[in-house]
């Protein structure tokens, strides 16, 4: 989050924490991890109409932000899920809306873009394949034109809100070059099926396309010219993750501090203890690090720097690798109550796993910076 944040920002981030606070806890994500818990009704709906999905928009298709700086914004949104663990489609409904505010046509921008502005609508990005494959030169679909239709096939893997989605932004590998196309979730070919995940208040589909047909319509901008397009989402992506994820690590370091302070074993507590001392300090190093980082990544999207594709990657390496570093040890820290399932711990190391993966893990981000670097 920014270091120094507007009147309006600190305002929406007070709003923000209390609606969360009290239609989204802690115990939401427990319930739905326990098994026998829903999402709160109107949940989402009640988000959406605080801007969670429309920040992205400009202001002539019905969006705005609060300071003209729409990611730096919502990133607040995100931390704040992060420290609560929240559910909700937060990236997948932002990415989709980013590229159709951005790329899609008028018809697509008055109607399925006001669907997922108004929370009426989820939707969900198919873009990588059983092997992975994020970035912006591939995609695990194919897609070929068939007269005025567009056939698609293959298989998208890790659909977050694949099984709820109302609407798919496909991204498909044709003749052309990349490209991606809008659909409705029950276009004919299309199959959703749900994968189990470690994180239980976020869900996952794996998205099947059997000879789906869509019109030419369902085109996202020009065919083959999408590879921008698909950068620019998937650093919205990481930028909002990266957010979420630092707002998970301040929450259990803030957590393991108080205990430090308060566990008492030989007569001190365990806190003024050297050895302790130090791995805390080490981790609240890694803390700022990872706060700079996602920062500095959700200041460069927004402002378009062409450096943002490398910083994308180096921020997903480093808080995806320090973030699982820094919640081990502090279950560690907390001892034999650390790894019992009563204790909330093992619920964010949960949600901080899964993104570790999602978007690519740090090693393929590493791979890419070589790759950037020409190595």
């Amino acid at each position: 989050m920014e270091l120094e944040l507007s009147a309006d920002q600190k305002s929406f981030h007070q709003t923000i924490r209390k609606f969360l606070e009290a239609e989204a806890p802690l115990s939401v994500a427990r319930s739905l991890t326990d098994g026998d818990g829903q999402i709160p009704a109107g949940y989402w709906t009640r988000g959406a109409e605080l801007g969670w999905t429309s920040m992205l928009v400009a202001e002539e298709d019905g969006g705005g932000s609060l300071a003209g700086q729409p990611l730096l914004d919502l990133v607040i949104v995100a931390e704040e899920m992060g420290r609560l663990l929240s559910p909700g489609p937060l990236i997948p409904c932002n990415v989709v809306a980013a590229a159709l505010a951005r790329s899609g046509s008028p018809e697509q921008r008055g109607t399925v873009l006001q669907e997922i502005m108004s929370g009426e609508a989820v939707a969900a990005w198919a873009k990588a394949g059983p092997a992975g494959g994020w970035d912006s030169t591939g995609a695990s679909l194919t897609a070929r034109a068939d007269g005025d239709e567009i056939v698609v096939n293959g298989t998208a893997c890790y659909v977050e809100a694949g099984g709820e989605a109302d609407h798919i932004l496909a991204t498909v590998q044709s003749d052309e070059g990349l490209s991606q196309l809008i659909l409705k979730a029950g276009t004919p070919g299309v199959t959703a099926e749900p994968v189990g995940s470690l994180d239980a208040s976020r869900r996952f589909a794996t998205l099947r396309f059997h000879d789906v047909r869509v019109p030419s319509s369902a085109l996202v901008g020009e065919a083959g010219k999408a590879a921008e397009q698909v950068e620019h989402q998937l650093q919205i992506a990481i930028a909002l993750q990266a957010a979420e994820t630092m707002g998970i690590l301040d929450q259990v370091f803030e957590k393991t501090l108080e205990y430090a302070l308060e566990r008492v074993a030989f007569g001190r507590q365990i806190g003024s203890y050297q050895a302790l001392k130090h791995r805390l300090a080490d981790h609240k190093l890694w803390l700022e690090a990872g706060h700079g980082l996602a920062t500095s990544l959700a200041r460069s999207v927004q402002a378009g720097d062409p450096g943002a594709t490398e910083l994308a990657s180096v921020t997903k390496a480093h808080i995806g690798d320090q973030a699982l570093s820094i919640l081990q040890d502090c279950v560690q820290i907390h001892g034999g109550i650390g790894v019992t399932w009563e204790h909330d711990l093992h619920l964010y190391l949960r949600r901080a796993t899964v993104n570790r993966v999602v978007f690519g893990t740090p090693a393929a981000h590493r791979e890419r910076l070589c790759t950037l670097a020409g190595i």
